[in-house]
């Protein structure tokens, strides 16, 4: 008889602190977006390395692990993992349970084949350096490195999209092209629809494993002119907007009812001089390359345009990142910079032909462009929608300068392989010192010493001149009255609203 009185008492404590059931989503939340969307960042697979594929990625996707509020390497489809004392094997275990939205359950082979099909930013530095994927088990798996890589890590569940899993059994079923067209993931929302260059839909993932979503539907609506974004912001017709700079900016603050949300995020911003390996182009004179960063005033962009928020770093790497190192600055002295030009052969400065860029930071670039004109380098912008700009940088079809900048995660390392080291997926020339050492730093297991290698190689950058880099970009958002959580700078460093199933709608 104790021990049925014992066992009534503990269930009706237990039901005391039982959590209530989630209450089911409900509402409508609307984003202004400040780009066209592209149907490749609906598949992990062809993530580049920038941070815009992760705007979609969080919604509809999951990875193994990912970056979370509080927690750079969260748990996420993997509750947990472990190095071998050799750092050769990575084990993953799985969470039980999961589905995707199609009803299929994540098991170890759909992690393995996200792997092997993974064509995206870093994939070959990934894939070169892992012998095998093996799956022991339906929630275990288990990557053997060819040899010790300290960066594994990093590169497989944040630099990259190698780690965000997608099912197998549907991706094989629909095919590549298919699968763009109706994405499944194992996020906290499903694909509804997508009208290409009008809007993406997406609905509640009520199994979703972390939790079950406040709001019942989200929708990115794509308004690439900032003034109609804010317009749209202000008649009520979205909740939230991105990129609102400048004067825009201004406006913003001075409207009631709405807020201005910037965060100073990972992604520096800088111009890249794609000829300077071209012993025929000015640009191969370590003088011009100087000239160009001594003719632009950044503060005085930072102020116009981010109202001062933007970070001026003087460095492709973001200050947050591990083994960052500071450069010195450069001075805003135009008339040193024709002194530079006229000792280059180039008294009278020179045609730099097409500046390419993406279309949502043309500002930014015509600011630069003219501050490089007033000294004598003359360039013809180029806009592009980002997707376009991207796969064609990737694809080595621009020459002479190019906008550049990256807010994925990651070190100084994942950077330096993309955008520096030969091979790197944006790399156009490179220099024999810096990829040697790059390679040693790769294979290096002592932190100092690892930190001293890839300091010496942003030293070497910064000594051979090779980028004009701008800032660390303050993103400038602005939200509505009807948002409680609008997501924003959750995760640190992060650009967007994230994670979605933390977002929501102000009670009614």
């Amino acid at each position: 008889m104790p021990r049925v009185r014992f066992a009534a008492c503990a269930l009706v404590a237990l039901l005391a602190v039982a959590p209530a059931a989630a209450a089911a989503p409900e509402g409508q939340l609307t984003w202004g977006v400040h780009i066209s969307l592209a149907p490749t960042w609906f598949d992990p697979a062809e993530t580049q390395g920038i941070i815009t594929p992760f705007m979609v990625m969080y919604a509809i996707h999951d990875a193994l692990v990912k970056a979370m509020p509080g927690n750079p390497t969260a748990p996420s489809l993997a509750e947990s993992w472990q190095m071998s004392p050799d750092g050769r094997v990575y084990d993953f275990t799985l969470r039980k349970g999961v589905k995707f939205h199609n009803g299929d359950t994540l098991t170890s082979e759909d992690v393995k084949f996200s792997f092997e099909r993974y064509r995206g930013a870093s994939a070959k530095a990934i894939h070169d350096r892992v012998a095998a994927v093996e799956t022991p088990g339906p929630l275990q798996v288990r990557f053997r490195l060819k040899n010790s890589w300290p960066d594994f890590m990093t590169f497989y569940t944040a630099a990259s999209g190698a780690g965000w899993i997608v099912p197998k059994k549907y991706v094989e079923k629909v095919g590549d092209d298919g699968y763009k067209k109706a994405p499944v993931g194992a996020g906290p929302y499903k694909f509804v629809s997508f009208n290409p260059g009008v809007e993406l839909v997406m609905e509640a993932f009520e199994g979703y494993w972390r939790k079950t979503p406040s709001v019942k539907r989200l929708v990115f609506k794509v308004i690439t002119e900032e003034s109609t974004r804010l317009a749209a912001l202000k008649r009520a017709e979205v909740d939230i907007v991105y990129s609102i700079r400048g004067e825009l900016a201004e406006e913003l603050v001075r409207t009631p009812g709405l807020a201005l949300k910037p965060t100073v995020i990972q992604a520096p911003q800088w111009v890249s001089m794609l000829d300077q390996w071209d012993p025929k182009s000015p640009w191969h004179d370590r003088r011009v390359r100087l000239a160009a960063n001594l003719a632009i005033d950044r503060k005085a962009i930072n102020q116009a345009i981010t109202l001062g928020h933007s970070k001026l770093t003087y460095s492709i790497i973001p200050s947050t990142f591990d083994y960052y190192w500071q450069p010195p600055s450069y001075a805003f002295d135009p008339g040193q910079a024709k002194k530079l030009l006229a000792e280059a052969g180039y008294p009278n400065g020179f045609d730099a032909g097409d500046y390419y860029l993406d279309i949502s930071y043309a500002n930014v670039q015509e600011a630069i462009a003219s501050y490089l004109q007033q000294v004598g380098i003359r360039t013809k912008l180029v806009s592009r929608e980002r997707a376009s700009h991207w796969s064609s940088y990737a694809d080595k079809k621009y020459k002479n300068v190019a906008y550049t900048a990256s807010g994925a995660f990651g070190n100084a390392a994942t950077r330096i392989e993309s955008y520096v080291v030969g091979g790197g997926t944006y790399v156009y020339g490179s220099y024999p010192d810096i990829d040697s050492l790059f390679k040693d730093q790769a294979a290096e297991l002592d932190r100092k010493k690892r930190e001293a290698l890839l300091h010496k190689i942003q030293q070497l950058m910064h000594e051979k001149v090779m980028h004009i880099p701008i800032w660390e970009l303050a993103f400038i958002n602005g939200q509505g009255p009807r948002v409680q959580e609008s997501g924003l700078g959750l995760i640190p460093g992060h650009a967007y609203s994230a994670p979605y199933e933390d977002v929501k709608l102000k009670a009614k």
